[in-house]
């Protein structure tokens, strides 16, 4: 293993130490958790977004905390679900007295943590909506999950919540547009190579070296095949037309596109995927209105990207371009 680290079991504090150190005009860790807030949390009135999940996916939680997206990042063990008095944690330092929403992936371990401090939390007087994301269309039930799990299409709906709950609207109503964004998401990735947990010193599972697996979960869960090295445009061919067949799109319908690097692939890469994935839906008569390459959810050093198509609409056009300002993710 080779990793610019010091303590195998310090990473996560190592790294949000740096992080809050790195960016402290945007945001600050709750003294005692590995929570990260948003500087002026908790904001009046404004609905509170709390999301979050294993370390190892940065950007991913953190990065999406500031204006317009989260209100918190509770940021777990590598690969592990934080618990639940640190979430309650995250809900109590943002709640503005309009209600919070946690925005969940849909991992066993999350789901429950999540909920528990949900219950937690509204034993507390706090009102509480809970989402649950589950845009993964490659298996419906894997090691971590009970359905599909919850993916890079997760950046989303931090997006499209987090836009409508900067604007004032209620808890009901931003509730409503998350789960929205859950039902127009879809995505769906492929690893090249496996990675490395730190604690444990070794991959996480095995390929070998012209193999590739098709369906991989963000944490090395399996997918639906193991296959030979493919050329990009039979990847993303098969990626893609899983998508589009899931989510039913239609000739003159909109998406916003995201091509997620998984930590060690190259923007050249990602950009040739991007390529396939434009020429693909052109053909089928399928805009794209919006795209973003780049990492977004990651997983930690493998090497592979995710597709994610969010399936567009007047309102969702209007959140999605409304402003944001984090670390990871801006929109003017």
């Amino acid at each position: 293993m080779k990793k610019l680290i010091n303590d195998p079991l310090r990473v996560v504090d190592d790294m949000l130490e740096g992080f809050v150190a790195a960016h402290s005009r945007q945001v600050r860790r709750i003294p005692g958790t590995n929570v990260i807030v948003r500087k002026d949390a908790p904001v009046k009135g404004k609905v509170g977004i709390v999301s979050g999940g294993g370390s190892g996916h940065e950007p991913a939680h953190a990065g999406y905390v500031g204006q317009g997206m989260l209100d918190a990042a509770v940021c777990g063990e590598v690969f592990t679900s934080p618990t639940p008095d640190q979430i309650l944690s995250a809900i109590q330092a943002v709640d503005g007295g309009n209600g919070v929403l946690l925005i969940i992936k849909n991992y066993t371990g999350d789901v429950m943590n999540f909920e528990m401090a949900a219950e937690l939390a509204e034993a507390e007087g706090i009102r509480i909506a809970k989402v649950i994301v589950n845009d993964d269309v490659a298996v419906e039930d894997s090691t971590f999950t009970t359905g599909r799990r919850g993916i890079a299409g997760t950046v989303f709906v931090h997006k499209i919540a987090g836009a409508l709950a900067e604007r004032g609207a209620s808890l009901e109503e931003v509730e409503a547009a998350a789960k929205k964004a859950i039902q127009r998401v879809r995505s769906m990735g492929v690893a090249l190579s496996p990675c490395i947990v730190p604690a444990a010193g070794t991959p996480g599972f095995v390929l070998g070296e012209n193999e590739m697996e098709v369906g991989i979960g963000i944490h090395g869960e399996p997918g639906i095949e193991k296959v030979s090295v493919q050329p990009a445009e039979h990847v993303v061919d098969g990626l893609l037309a899983r998508i589009v067949e899931d989510m039913k799109l239609d000739q003159g319908d909109q998406v916003a596109v995201m091509i997620n690097g998984l930590g060690a692939t190259p923007l050249m890469e990602l950009y040739i995927v991007h390529k396939r994935v434009a020429e693909r839906l052109a053909e089928k008569q399928i805009r794209i209105h919006e795209t973003f390459v780049g990492e977004y959810m990651t997983s930690l050093e493998m090497a592979g990207c995710s597709i994610s198509l969010l399936k567009l609409d007047d309102e969702l056009i209007d959140l999605l371009r409304s402003p944001a300002d984090t670390v990871a993710f801006k929109t003017c």
